[in-house]
């Protein structure tokens, strides 16, 4: 009998449902669902770094995407296993005592400090501050050790402390916060005991501070010294978590009717994007896996023995079980990727975007043709020359901390930067300035993972950014000096998630042999071009110079450490 499971990927802009063939891997079903709130950019304030999300459009998106891909795969309902969701994180949402979102009650419906806190929210700089002159002052136990030793703006805690002394309202409301992916999960099984339901291992041991060492969430006491809301809901949170392999509940009665399915359907414990596209890539001890799209995740698994007690400097945890059972999850990452070229496309259509539509030389139609094959083509165009600029001409040198540096070293307050212009210097000088950019701060994150001891033999591209831009992937591998091999799914977080929901449901007995089976192919492989290389390396060396002069306390930090 066959076996099929779900796979739903909630991303930045969408979410993915896909239905997969447990015996394969084989794609059965697909469908997209864009969160049309979001799209409005309501809840957003970009010139404060504020994004929020509202759950009614996570909600839609969910009831959308699966009710297709059950209807359209002519498979039996039945035979429809197991359900995972991943999400981006952190993204906390503040959660009423029965687990509505706040944003779904009287008086908070249009509130942003009501909705979702998207991962790449920075409203919360000075709270991340707070926690980490804490951390290190307060007399006790430093609970960042195991998230690089800095905590981050991007993160749960720092983003919770933010919305209870900005919004009193809010404050008292929410009785408890939810990551993305538990509220999602959440919101589908039978049990609605907040206090038995199990919670993520790869969210709570990520982003807010949870590990065995100090038996889970850091006590009351630590967090009572940040606000005292945070002591009361430390008791309103968890002390337990659990990885994905394993069963959250049964969906319920109301969501198998609305999605045509059965209650025998199990929802696996929630994970994060990355992690899951980990999985979904076949992810092996020392492969780094790069999640590229408008940031970078960077998951690498090591054996227990490999890490023992020590704790990786400047990234974004070590997590038992967070991306394999019985390994040790690493994530560092990039604050932007794509993000870095999309604002440098936006820039220079601002022309485009605003002087076009005053020509009194073309019809409105053609106006609107004229932008749309100018946006389509920009970057194809300035990939194309950027392509024939020798590496050993003269071009910027760019930093690629437009949105903060998440790893190595976590700092939201840092800035961009830009040297070696001249009037030579034209449109593709600075698109490959960019490329380079993102591609040196890739070399910083597996820098910092070799000197840590952490091995990469082999590097491992999806997402978008992987699929579509052979130039960059080539650049890539010419800066780390290493192979890359790009996963064939254009789903991989989706199919991660499918295999954990395969595990949970009985089908496989462990994620190892899941991913091996269900895990995507592979369509492309990258290699370091010997000649380019040396040509990188002098570059890196000047993005290093810029570096320490944008932020200084990189030089501060290299001399603590080495000392």
């Amino acid at each position: 009998m066959k076996n099929y499971v779900i796979g739903l990927d909630y991303g930045t802009d969408s979410v993915r449902a896909i239905l997969i063939d447990t015996e394969n891997g084989q794609e059965i079903a697909s469908n997209v669902c864009h969160y049309k709130r979001w799209k409005n950019k309501e809840y957003c304030n970009a010139s404060i770094n504020q994004f929020r999300q509202h759950p009614l459009d996570h909600i839609e998106g969910l009831e959308t995407t699966i009710k297709y891909v059950v209807e359209n795969s002519n498979v039996d309902p039945s035979l429809i296993r197991s359900i995972c969701i991943d999400t981006t994180g952190s993204s906390p949402v503040p959660v009423t005592e029965d687990g509505t979102p706040l944003a779904l009650t009287k008086g908070f419906e249009h509130n942003p400090n009501a909705m979702m806190v998207l991962w790449k929210d920075h409203t919360s700089i000075n709270e991340a501050n707070e926690i980490n002159e804490l951390a290190v002052t307060w007399g006790g136990e430093n609970f960042t050790k195991y998230v690089g030793g800095i905590y981050s703006s991007e993160w749960f805690w720092a983003k919770i402390l933010h919305i209870a002394k900005e919004d009193e309202a809010v404050k008292n409301a929410a009785y408890t916060w939810m990551e993305h992916c538990d509220l999602m999960t959440y919101l589908l099984i039978d049990n609605k005991d907040l206090k038995t339901f199990k919670r993520s291992r790869c969210a709570a041991g990520h982003k807010a501070m949870w590990h065995e060492d100090w038996n889970g969430l850091p006590p009351e006491e630590f967090l009572g010294k940040l606000h005292p809301y945070l002591a009361a809901l430390r008791g309103r949170l968890y002390d337990e978590t659990y990885t994905s392999d394993l069963v959250a509940g049964n969906l319920s009665q109301e969501w198998a009717t609305r999605l045509g399915l059965t209650t025998d359907t199990v929802i696996a414990v929630g994970t994060f994007d990355a992690h899951s596209g980990a999985v979904g890539a076949k992810i092996e001890e020392h492969t780094l896996v790069r999640v590229m799209g408008t940031s970078t995740c960077d998951i690498i698994v090591a054996s227990e023995e490999t890490i023992g007690t020590k704790s990786v400097r400047g990234i974004c945890g070590q997590v038992d079980g967070s991306v394999i059972p019985g390994f040790i999850g690493l994530e560092a990452g990039q604050s932007a990727f794509g993000d870095l070229l999309a604002w440098y496309k936006e820039l220079l259509l601002w022309p485009t975007d605003h002087l076009l539509t005053t020509s009194t030389l073309l019809t409105d139609v053609q106006k609107e043709q004229l932008k749309e094959e100018i946006s389509d083509n920009l970057i194809i165009q300035l990939t194309a020359e950027a392509e024939k600029i020798p590496v050993s001409e003269s071009v910027p040198i760019a930093l690629d901390w437009i949105n903060g540096r998440r790893t190595p070293d976590a700092n939201q307050e840092i800035k961009s930067a830009i040297s070696n212009l001249s009037l030579g210097t034209k449109a593709p000088h600075l698109f490959k300035s960019l490329v380079n950019a993102i591609c040196f701060g890739s070399k910083k994150i597996v820098d910092r993972f070799e000197e840590e001891g952490v091995k990469i033999n082999s590097v491992i591209g999806i997402g978008g950014v992987a699929r579509k831009s052979p130039y960059i992937m080539q650049t890539l591998a010419n800066v780390l000096n290493k192979p890359i091999k790009i996963a064939a799914s254009d789903q991989t977080p989706a199919l991660g998630a499918a295999i954990y929901a395969a595990v949970a449901a009985g089908i496989y007995p462990n994620v190892i042999e899941a991913s091996q089976k269900m895990g995507s192919d592979f369509d492309g492989e990258y290699f370091p071009q010997l000649d380019k290389v040396a040509a990188y390396h002098k570059l890196l060396l000047a993005y290093d110079q810029l570096s320490s002069f944008a932020d200084p306390s990189l030089k501060k930090l290299q001399q603590e450490h080495y000392v």
